[in-house]
């Protein structure tokens, strides 16, 4: 199956997660170790304490036995210096290396035997210096040689000794467990170097395969757009070729209908011409010998007739302007635009004041909202555009209320945007697409129009690279919105032989 560019996302997406968690995983082992380091550091400290204060505690009674022996062999009361040392330090000394112990997890029991025996020595030492002060030195070295004393110091020591052994196994198992860590967290570490390195290597190929995919696509897509291109170009020659020869068509046709219509207004103001004296006639008859004249020949004659010629003439009008129509539609479509820097604020100001007679006799005012756009269009067909959706909103007012008319418009990137806006009458929904088709139109048929003005309008505005639409709703007026483009697009010159 292809890899296609979404399986690359996802895949590069689950490389970037295995990648984080792996850095994510290496800085919590980090933290993890940091924080057994500071453990280790602060157990072997406080082992070491330990360790000090049993020091100590040793320290202070064999400076006490050393003063003993030597006021026994001296009788002078400077040496008993370490001894009274050892009563003020160790009261202070024992309770503290008791506390160590306990915080450190250490054999209390031991604690508590050597505070007895450390008490069982001070209570030997002091026995023989009392006896030594009331001059019993027989008697206090007597005590001495009975070796309480040494027993003693031998169990204070060995207890001491314990102590130490003790802390010292807590450091090496601490140690133990820190290098233990140490290596694990390298091999994590060494682990999530392999992933990380493997999430790089499976990125870049990742990186490669995307970037072959995307230039296959874009390769893909060159090749669309140039085929499209060409079908566009093609298909748009044929719509030209084709919209060239609807106008043709309509021309002759419209051309073609003249003819026939032209006898037949002829044949008409002939049969107006022929029928007035057959009026005096019947005229006559009716004075000087009503009984020759038939009602039915008087009634055909005064009525029937004129009647009958009345209808053909208002069809033969109606026919002239809709031909008219359609030739002006045709020359316009085959005529050539004529691109120029077009102000609409002035074109828009020239439609205003030549509808001002009409705006003052339907009662209403137009805005013009300053700074519209300026274009390079075919000034003609945007005069046309406008002058035909200014006309329709004067005509089209309802005279219930004040007309107003507003025209404003904006310039995008690529268009300007125009809105004719009115509170007339209003359009129907059901409608809005049918008022820009030819000769239709739509509400009451009471103002003068052949329907070809909006349809002129939207011709047009797709002319010169824009469009135009309406909202409007019945009661509540209309807006014309008027998109053209800021520079027209070139206009393909007429067929040389397209009639003229």
């Amino acid at each position: 199956m292809p890899i296609t560019k979404t399986m690359l996302g996802q895949l590069s997406l689950l490389l970037m997660t295995i990648g984080f968690a792996a850095l994510l995983a290496t800085g919590a082992g980090l933290v993890w170790l940091i924080e057994n380091s500071r453990s280790f550091a602060t157990g072997v400290s406080a082992t070491e304490e330990v360790r000090l204060a049993a020091s100590r505690v040793l320290s202070l009674l064999q400076d006490a036995e050393t003063g003993q022996r030597g006021y026994l062999l001296t009788q002078n009361s400077a040496y008993l210096q370490p001894y009274h040392d050892a009563i003020e330090g160790l009261p202070r000394e024992l309770p503290r290396l008791e506390r160590m112990v306990t915080a450190t997890g250490g054999d209390t029991g031991a604690i508590r035997r050597l505070h007895d025996l450390a008490g069982a020595k001070m209570d030997e030492l002091a026995e023989t210096l009392a006896r030594a002060e009331l001059g019993d030195l027989q008697g206090a070295l007597a005590v001495v040689r009975t070796d309480r004393g040494k027993v003693a110091m031998d169990a204070i020591r060995q207890s001491v000794a314990r102590i130490e052994a003790q802390s010292a196994q807590e450091v090496a198992a601490r140690s133990a467990a820190l290098n233990r860590n140490g290596r694990l967290l390298l091999i994590g570490a060494a682990a999530a170097f392999l992933l990380i390195l493997a999430v790089t290597i499976g990125a870049a190929l990742l990186a490669w395969r995307y970037t072959i995919v995307l230039e296959t696509a874009q390769a893909a897509i060159a090749a669309a757009n140039s085929s499209l291109e060409a079908r566009v170009a093609e298909r748009t020659a044929a719509l030209a070729a084709a919209n060239e020869e609807v106008q043709r068509f309509a021309y002759i046709v419209s051309h073609d209908l003249r003819s026939p219509l032209v006898n037949i207004m002829g044949f008409t103001a002939e049969l107006q011409a022929s029928i007035e004296p057959l009026a005096a006639l019947v005229a006559r008859l009716e004075g000087e010998a009503p009984a020759l004249l038939a009602s039915d020949a008087r009634l055909a004659v005064t009525e029937d007739i004129p009647e009958a010629l009345g209808f053909i003439r208002s069809s033969t009008q109606r026919m002239d302007r809709l031909i008219n129509a359609i030739l002006r539609l045709s020359r316009e479509g085959r005529r050539m635009l004529q691109p120029e820097q077009v102000a609409l604020d002035g074109v828009i100001g020239a439609i205003a004041g030549a509808l001002q007679h009409q705006l003052e006799a339907a009662g209403a005012r137009l805005e013009v909202a300053p700074g519209l756009p300026v274009l390079r269009t075919d000034r003609l067909a945007v005069e046309q555009i406008f002058g035909n959706l200014l006309d329709n909103a004067v005509k089209y007012l309802d005279p219930s209320r004040p007309g107003r008319i507003a025209v404003r418009g904006r310039r995008t990137a690529t268009h300007a945007v125009i809105e004719v806006e009115d509170n007339g009458r209003g359009i129907d929904p059901r409608d809005h697409g049918r008022i820009f088709e030819l000769f239709r139109r739509s509400g009451r048929q009471d103002r003068p129009g052949e329907g070809i003005g909006l349809a002129h309008v939207r011709a047009l505005a797709r002319r010169l690279g824009g469009d135009v639409e309406c909202r409007s709703a019945p009661g509540l007026g209309s807006t014309f919105r008027v998109t053209l483009a800021l520079t027209a697009p070139a206009s393909a010159p007429a067929s040389e032989d397209s009639p003229a």
